[in-house]
């Protein structure tokens, strides 16, 4: 990490050592927890779900989890991960419905592609919430505080064409569909991003 990137994160707290909580009373982004992974059973063995999360640059990993054992293996990866700076997967839980329907990752991408200084937001809902108003709300709890927590210059996101309730969201929070690839670890180049940059 750069000591631009340290500083920064100086300034706003560092959240890979305080993981903020985000609550606007119907849903509440917190730091993911084991405890999570029977809720999250029904997000990642949803095939309609799947179809929409971005397994781009995960190594082949497609999030499409279909036993108890393997979830609680894909969060302790994730808190992991977090606990080496990696990356923050929040839990999305429904106050409705008291009970997790999916995750948000983001971290901080550097790289010689376009997507550098950026902060990349992965969105996994489960399929009956994968609704153009839920999405709005969802994000526009984390997205403004997303550019300090990880002192990125934009946010990328990605939505396949067929994903219509997300883009419609995307679109409604100014995201701009980008023509830009994003470069893999192994050359792979990986389209149908969207970009929000800091204003």
């Amino acid at each position: 990490m750069s000591e631009l990137v340290k500083a920064l994160l100086g300034n706003c707290g560092d959240v890979y050592q305080d993981c903020p909580v985000f609550d606007d009373g119907n849903y509440c982004l917190r730091l993911v927890a084991e405890d999570d992974a029977g809720d999250l059973l029904k997000v990642y063995s949803d095939e309609q779900a799947v179809s929409f999360f971005n397994s781009d640059n995960c190594g082949g990993d497609d999030f499409h989890y279909t036993s108890l054992e393997r979830m609680k293996e894909a969060v302790r990866y994730w808190l992991w991960e977090y606990g080496r700076r990696g990356f923050v997967r929040w839990s999305i839980f429904s106050h409705k419905e008291e009970e997790v329907i999916g995750t948000v990752e983001l971290f901080h991408r550097d790289s010689d592609d376009y997507f550098t200084d950026c902060g990349l937001l992965r969105l996994d809902l489960r399929s009956d919430y994968e609704k153009a108003d839920v999405i709005t709300e969802i994000l526009q709890q984390i997205g403004t505080p997303a550019f300090d927590m990880f002192s990125c210059r934009m946010l990328a996101t990605k939505a396949v064409p067929a994903a219509k309730e997300r883009i419609r969201a995307l679109m409604e929070l100014e995201y701009e569909k980008s023509d830009h690839v994003l470069i893999g670890h192994n050359g792979s180049q990986y389209k149908f991003y969207w970009v929000l940059n800091k204003k």
